[in-house]
């Protein structure tokens, strides 16, 4: 009967141990967190609400709570709900590892820049034992990320209405947006109506009551008038539609210096008219101004004319056009340049056309007439002003003479080239580029310019220099450069008795070859093998420099020897023009360039093979524990129990890593030790799979839920002593976790 109640009472004083160790982890409290005052601030208390910006956002939280103490590896982590106060995705605030014996401090935390919101909660959660005290107070809460008066315009178009005014006709409405803030849809609104708060939050309201209208960022109750984001003021009126026009027919003809008057259908009634000929204001704006007379002694008085009405009670409402026109008006047109470089016993024609339906020609040299030039062309051997007035002589009605465009024409006293590149040149960038000739100046005896390029470029004799001698076979207009043919270049020309020069161009090509260095390692070991840098191209004869991190450290080796780690590259001097190599990163020795992708310790499975794979190095060597060697590779399987010596080479030098592989061990975790110093059964002896394994954390507490032995890595070492053990019999409660992750758990019980 002893036995039987032994063997049912075990696990039933290991189920009132885990309650009791449960129920002492629940005797603990955390409060709910609450505002505190900033202490880095002058006379102030606790916040109400929280307005952050970029120019301050410090805040701080008080917290309390009571013991039991909690795990010396606790942290408590101060969390903010959504803005409905949920904690579905909370979002950290601030974490602190050193409170945990002090019972009443404060959490300091800035607020997230897309915080927006009325009901943010707080609340705190500790790790060790893992508990969350309750949600705090909600608060109002905004980052204001924009705090410049907003400006808004019809449908945001960014044009404020004259006076800040839009007038709606009948039952029209009317868009009102803000064009000024960056990703305005993101925000939330208060729009106002004549100082009335309005319902509408969102980024443009369409409106079409009379009133003024206004907007501002919604930051809440609290942080939106700080925010200084009240906008402009926008007065929507309202009037009617009176169906203004000019009375008549859409179209009118008149005889030049007859006279016009236009009208309006409505007047006498206090309206103010204004009068557009084209779109332009041409009369007005007036009151009572119905009328405009049309001055058609003016050439091009011929056009649409419109009137516009505006005043109380009525809508701002332009007419349609009424277009004025003369039978008599027609074109002239000139066929000639208007500027004409006249050489030396040289002769220009000079022509026009026109759609009078029977015209006569007079031809006007320096404003006087021209002795029987009465045709629509005109040769000419001096220089001068020169027009034609054209008449028409048939239709309704007498016309005034119209006069073409002027053409000048002069005789030059020197000509003057220029040249320029053609599409994208950047020195000793290119490997080619284009010149080309982009202008012909006539230059007078005063130093005026006229441009004769398309007159005279194809009469020109051509010829390019480069440094001032001529180019072989170079005499258009275009030259394309290769090859490193740098220097300044030059276009000549010649036409009749004139000799022309160009400006000059400097041209920088790149040279097309590659230059490569190389080097026999990358990485520097104190004491080692030099490392040696060397070129691709022959530097003989060559002005060059290898340059460290940018600054020249030699121009005369053509291998040379690295001292230091540093980026290194090699540029030659190829007229005027660098050659640039590759950049080769020497790097400093260091034993953690060596990266293996498993743990030193490898456990396998008899009869299966596990890879451990290096990388890092230049090459690798493994060896047996015989010293034999049995892979040059990055990578070895693995499949007998024993200690394996991997030797990496980086240049010089070397890292070497012992990989010990044993085999899985088969057996369970024991739940019963007998700790008695007889040497057998007297530690808790874990398998392998468990043991010795960094990342592997063995945790055993007592029968009171208290912690007395935590080890990563577990050496199997645990009772490290048996005078701990007061009874014939105890039991202990053991947690193997890896990375916070639970693994096992159970109980141990100890016979002494």
């Amino acid at each position: 009967m002893k036995k039987r109640s032994s063997t049912y009472g075990i696990p039933f004083l290991a189920l009132a141990m885990m309650l009791l160790f449960a129920l002492g982890a629940h005797a603990q409290v955390l409060n709910k967190p609450t505002p505190a005052d900033n202490p880095n601030l002058a006379g102030n208390s606790a916040w109400t609400a929280a307005c952050a910006s970029a120019s301050f956002n410090e805040y701080f939280v008080n917290f309390t709570w009571s013991p039991p103490l909690v795990a010396s590896n606790n942290e408590f982590i101060l969390e903010l709900s959504d803005a409905n106060g949920y904690f579905s995705d909370p979002v950290e605030l601030d974490r602190v590892s050193d409170k945990n014996t002090v019972f009443d401090f404060e959490f300091q935390f800035a607020l997230p820049t897309d915080i927006r919101g009325e009901n943010y909660k707080f609340r705190v959660r500790s790790t060790n034992p893992a508990k969350t005290s309750p949600a705090s107070d909600a608060f109002s809460m905004y980052f204001i990320d924009y705090n410049s008066p907003l400006l808004i315009s019809e449908n945001g178009n960014g044009t404020i209405p004259s006076g800040g005014v839009i007038q709606l006709c009948g039952s029209g409405s009317v868009t009102l947006k803000p064009h000024n803030i960056p990703n305005a849809s993101s925000y939330r609104y208060n729009w106002y109506k004549s100082g009335t708060l309005l319902a509408e939050k969102t980024e443009s309201i369409t409106v079409s009551d009379p009133g003024m209208y206004y907007v501002e960022l919604d930051y809440g109750s609290v942080c939106s008038g700080s925010a200084n984001t009240l906008s402009n003021t926008i007065e929507i009126n309202t009037g009617t539609s009176i169906g203004i026009a000019i009375t008549g027919n859409s179209s009118v003809q008149v005889c030049p210096g007859d006279p016009l008057t236009l009208s309006a259908n409505i007047t006498g009634m206090g309206y103010t008219y204004t009068w557009y000929k084209d779109g332009t204001i041409v009369g007005g704006p007036t009151v009572e101004g119905g009328s405009f007379n049309v001055n058609t002694n003016t050439a091009g008085f011929e056009g649409e004319y419109a009137v516009e009405i505006s005043g109380s009670g009525v809508c701002i409402e332009k007419s349609s056009p009424v277009a004025v026109t003369s039978p008599s008006g027609f074109e002239v047109d000139l066929q000639n340049e208007e500027n004409i470089v006249l050489l030396p016993a040289q002769t220009k024609t000079l022509s026009v056309t026109t759609t009078a339906s029977s015209p006569t020609y007079q031809w006007y040299m320096n404003g006087a007439p021209v002795a029987s030039a009465t045709n629509n062309s005109l040769t000419i051997n001096a220089v001068g002003t020169y027009y034609v007035e054209v008449t028409e002589n048939g239709g309704p009605c007498t016309a005034a003479p119209i006069a073409s465009a002027t053409t000048t024409v002069v005789s030059p006293d020197s000509f003057e080239l220029v040249i320029d590149y053609v599409g994208s040149y950047n020195s000793c960038e290119n490997t080619d580029a284009t010149l080309s000739l982009s202008k012909i100046n006539a230059v007078s005896n005063n130093g005026a310019k006229t441009d004769v390029t398309a007159d005279l470029q194809a009469s020109y004799n051509y010829q390019w220099k480069l440094n001032g001698a001529d180019i072989n076979g170079e005499t258009s207009k275009t030259i394309t450069v290769s090859n490193q043919n740098n220097g300044s270049y030059a276009l000549y020309g010649t036409i009749s008795t004139f000799n022309a020069t160009s400006n000059t161009l400097d041209v920088k090509l790149k040279s097309s070859q590659n230059l490569q260095i190389t080097a026999n390692s990358t990485v520097y070991c104190e004491g080692g093998d030099p490392i040696v840098l060397e070129s691709s191209l022959d530097l003989t004869n060559e002005t060059y420099a290898w340059k460290k991190d940018g600054v020249t450290v030699d121009s005369a080796s053509e291998a040379f020897t690295v001292t230091a780690p540093g980026v290194y590259e090699l540029t030659i001097n190829s007229n005027d023009c660098p050659i640039v190599s590759n950049k080769i990163n020497i790097v400093p020795f260091d034993e953690s360039l060596l990266v293996l992708d498993r743990p030193q310790t490898v456990i396998i499975i008899e009869g299966e093979t596990e890879t451990v794979t290096a990388t890092g190095a230049n090459s690798y060597e493994w060896y047996d524990a015989g010293n034999n060697l049995i892979s040059t590779s990055n990578s070895y399987d693995f499949q007998e129990e024993g200690e394996y010596l991997l030797i990496a080479n980086f240049g010089t030098c070397t890292v070497s890593k012992v990989i010990t592989v044993t085999f899985r061990d088969m057996f369970s975790i024991p739940n019963v030790i007998t700790a008695n110093g007889d040497g057998i059964n007297d530690l808790w002896v874990l398998p392998n799979t468990y043991s010795r394994d960094p990342n592997v954390l063995v945790t055993i507490f007592n029968e009171r839920g208290e912690q007395v032995f935590s080890q990563a890595g577990y050496e199997n070492n645990w009772p490290q002593s048996t005078t701990a053990f007061n009874k014939q019999s105890m039991i202990f409660y053991y947690k193997i976790t890896r990375g916070g992750k639970s693994l096992k758990q159970g109980t141990i019980t100890v016979i002494k």
